[in-house]
């Protein structure tokens, strides 16, 4: 089952593309990198297939539907923690935000539970009752992780989800990403997301470059890092 096709697609600010003819395809439960130059349109592309902005030309489809028709079966982690710090909201407030509808102002019995079930799977239940402006980079990140996981998406895009957090708290972050059962999109401009089981890297610089993942041998009881991975990759290169 395809979770996602781009098919020509074309997008411009103004009087200037940022896309330009962008395809691909990622399978159900498949795992794809969003990689490229800052200002190379990483992000915009995101927000296309979020369907935050519209396509000036061509396709997008999320499990054969336009990106706006299917949200509620999207689950998003923004770059930036997208509230105020200051609001005296708990971890757990964060998280039902995530069982909010079109059309619904209340949460059941059902979005409690499932808020707290969401938190344990993600081992940070623990940070419940926590004040969201008392916690770590790595922390509220995780938290924004449970709040788009709550919904049962089938599908989950994030941007940056390891930016401005310490090398601990991303190696967890990227864990977690990894095991996920579900379809990812991850933009990131850490070249250390490629040491993970992805199976589609899109390299995005105004065109897009799409690489099937590569199968590494990662040595589990050895330094491995990204000059290593540069390294095995070099016949590999884009050339842009």
């Amino acid at each position: 089952m395809k979770a996602v096709e781009v098919k020509n697609l074309y997008f411009k600010y103004e009087n200037e593309w940022v896309l330009e003819d962008i395809n691909f395809e990622l399978e159900d439960k498949k795992f794809m990198a969003i990689i490229g130059p800052n200002g190379g349109g990483k992000t915009t592309l995101l927000k296309l297939l979020l369907g935050f902005l519209t396509p000036t030309k061509g396709e997008i489809k999320i499990y054969n539907k336009p990106p706006k028709e299917n949200r509620e079966i999207i689950g998003y982690v923004p770059q930036h923690t997208n509230f105020s710090l200051d609001l005296p909201i708990t971890v757990f407030d964060i998280v039902l935000q995530g069982r909010l509808k079109k059309g619904k102002f209340f949460y059941s019995q059902e979005d409690k539970e499932k808020a707290k079930e969401t938190l344990k799977s993600l081992n940070i239940y623990e940070l419940k009752d926590k004040k969201i402006k008392n916690l770590s980079g790595g922390q509220r990140q995780k938290v924004l992780i449970a709040r788009a996981l709550v919904s049962e998406p089938k599908i989950l895009m994030m941007d940056e989800p390891t930016s401005a957090i310490d090398p601990r708290g991303q190696k967890e972050i990227l864990d977690m990403i990894e095991n996920f059962n579900i379809t990812r999109i991850v933009v990131s401009h850490d070249i250390k997301i490629l040491l993970r089981n992805v199976d589609k890297i899109a390299y995005i610089h105004k065109k897009a470059v799409i690489h099937e993942g590569p199968k590494l041998n990662i040595p589990k009881d050895k330094h491995f890092c990204e000059v290593e991975l540069i390294e095995f990759l070099k016949d590999e290169a884009c050339g842009i």
